[in-house]
């Protein structure tokens, strides 16, 4: 018996803008029916602050000025949760996933990103859980990884930002997804701290061996089998319906 396939794009680093186009377009082709295989898109952003539906602005600690100094765009998107960063370092998911196909409980779907980052994690001999009435991912009471999701008749977009190797000082710009006094880590930072080396420094490959550990702990999660799919093939598929 053939096992569904979940298609993996990993599309490198990619303007904010451009990816929320991408996967609101991905998530219409696959609510018409035009994409048949569920869709997780694995990048990077340059600097960017965004703000769910439920951000308070006072949550964005420093101005426009002194954001744009630093070089960090700031946008107001439909996705749950408050205020968060993404930035050089990070692996950003996107799963475009039709849920009716699982199950239709989005609180579920939740539990299930947060597992397969938590599965995935443990791969590295980072042990990572849940924090009480706290969406995300935690270490020792540290946050390594954030999510907020949107979904439109059980199909999803938005997703999870996992820190690797990124520059943690960012977070100085804000209140982490609203919480006050949180203090965020990142793969990196957990494995000096397991290797106990002032001097460790991650390996090369530390992003795409990530990249590899959450798209099998994700697919393996939702019963799928993972298969690539080039960037410039999907925004062809993509781009074909709205050619018509």
């Amino acid at each position: 018996m053939s096992t569904r396939a979940l298609r993996v794009a990993t599309l490198g680093t990619v303007a904010y803008a451009e990816a929320l186009e991408l996967q609101r377009a991905a998530a219409r082709a696959r609510l018409e029916g035009l994409i048949t295989d569920d869709l997780l898109l694995l990048l990077e952003h340059p600097p960017v602050i965004t703000l769910g539906r439920s951000s308070d602005e006072a949550h964005v600690l420093s101005g426009s000025r002194a954001l744009a100094e630093r070089g960090v765009e700031l946008f107001e998107v439909e996705r749950g949760g408050d205020v968060t960063f993404h930035g050089p370092g990070q692996l950003v998911g996107y799963p475009i996933l039709d849920l009716s196909g699982h199950r239709q409980d989005l609180h579920w779907y939740l539990r299930q990103i947060e597992e397969a980052l938590i599965r995935a994690l443990a791969e590295f001999d980072i042990r990572a859980g849940r924090t009480a009435g706290r969406t995300g991912v935690w270490t020792e009471g540290r946050k390594i990884a954030s999510i907020g999701v949107h979904a439109r008749q059980w199909v999803t977009w938005h997703g999870f930002a996992l820190n690797v190797t990124t520059d943690l000082s960012y977070f100085d710009l804000l209140v982490p997804c609203g919480i006050e006094g949180v203090t965020m880590t990142s793969v990196e930072e957990e494995l000096r701290r397991l290797s106990d080396a002032t001097g460790y420094a991650p390996p090369p490959s530390l992003g795409e061996d990530v990249a590899r550990a959450v798209s099998r702990s994700f697919a393996g999660l939702f019963g799928l089998e993972p298969r690539p799919i080039a960037g410039d093939v999907l925004r062809a598929q993509l781009a074909a319906p709205a050619a018509r």
